[in-house]
């Protein structure tokens, strides 16, 4: 086994066929993981996911959107029956070991390439235990290690008013600042809320944000995301929601589903929020509350999420 650093894979492998993952991020809760990965390609690389979907035991449930994977898995360990073309790829063991998450890839010929060489050069990474190279017909084996990060989905709403603004622009924009401070800005999804709500502006959705962020870091994200908010909404009812981990609590789901088909008032979001343990914040006023919070029961489900309900 050979233990090395992405800069030094780079120097160590420079052919042609290994092409370097963008990116690889690890979150974590209890036992659960999330692993987020920035492929080299796109469409092509719904093989890789097809294969790691459905030869490892270890991955609960899997979905590509463009280059990026996003793999829900669990600790253990489940060794791979490779085969080609029909179980050529996968996940073999997943530990936490103290700040660090350790996730071991198998694959044969070109998925073994992938498995260490790829995405050890990935941004995220901090070294590979890399344990057979793979390519040809080779089988390839590496351990692949990263920071155990958190997941922080910040709901956001009501940060335009009539004639000005819209909140979709202005939470990404909040999302790209937050990037160029150095966190990890994954995903911004847009939830459609109750269509004939009388304190809309227009369309009424509301957005969740997700970030991957270290433990001691969340605060600090937090309390960015409120400084830029107030600096740059419009609207003296913006307010936040924040979901900390890899879960969505079934009560939090049918709240958000509720505020898509129906009024929804300040009161059932504050209740909603204390019983789940959900920090629901107004950052210029009230109102937002609702969307906001109902925007991160829906942030992993975006068919459901872009719906209207045209109900009356």
């Amino acid at each position: 086994m050979e233990i090395l650093k992405p800069e030094e894979l780079k120097e160590k492998f420079s052919d042609p066929w290994v092409a370097p993952y963008e990116k690889v991020l690890t979150m974590v809760d209890g036992d659960k993981v999330e692993i987020v990965e920035y492929h080299p390609c796109i469409s092509g690389s719904h093989w890789l996911l097809h294969q790691y979907k459905n030869n490892s035991e270890l991955i609960d449930d899997a979905y590509r959107d463009g280059n990026k994977h996003v793999y829900s898995c669990h600790v253990g360990s489940a060794p791979l029956d490779l085969k080609a073309s029909f179980n050529a790829a996968g996940i073999d063991e997943i530990k936490i070991v103290d700040d660090e998450v350790k996730v071991t890839h198998a694959g044969l010929a070109g998925a073994g390439v992938g498995a260490g060489m790829c995405r050890g050069m990935g941004k995220g990474v901090k070294y590979i235990e890399l344990i057979k190279s793979g390519g040809g017909s080779k089988e390839g084996r590496a351990t692949v290690v990263t920071p155990k990060l958190e997941k922080v989905v910040i709901g956001v709403d009501d940060t335009d008013v009539k004639d000005a603004g819209a909140t979709w622009t202005m939470a990404h924009n909040l999302g790209v600042e937050l990037a160029s401070e150095g966190f990890e800005y994954l995903d911004h999804i847009i939830v459609q809320l109750y269509p004939h709500n009388p304190h809309k502006t227009q369309n009424c959705v509301s957005i969740a944000l997700t970030f991957a962020v270290e433990s001691d870091k969340k605060e600090a994200l937090i309390n960015r995301v409120i400084e830029i908010l107030k600096r740059d909404t419009l609207s003296d009812k913006t307010a936040i929601a924040i979901l900390e981990g890899l879960e969505i609590p079934k009560k939090l789901r049918e709240y958000s589903i509720a505020t898509k088909s129906g009024m929804m008032d300040i009161e059932t979001a504050e209740a909603t929020a204390k019983e789940l343990d959900i920090d629901l914040i107004a950052v210029t006023g009230e109102q937002g509350k609702v969307g906001a919070l109902a925007a991160l029961g829906l942030y992993n489900d975006v068919e459901e999420a872009v719906k209207a309900y045209d109900k009356k």
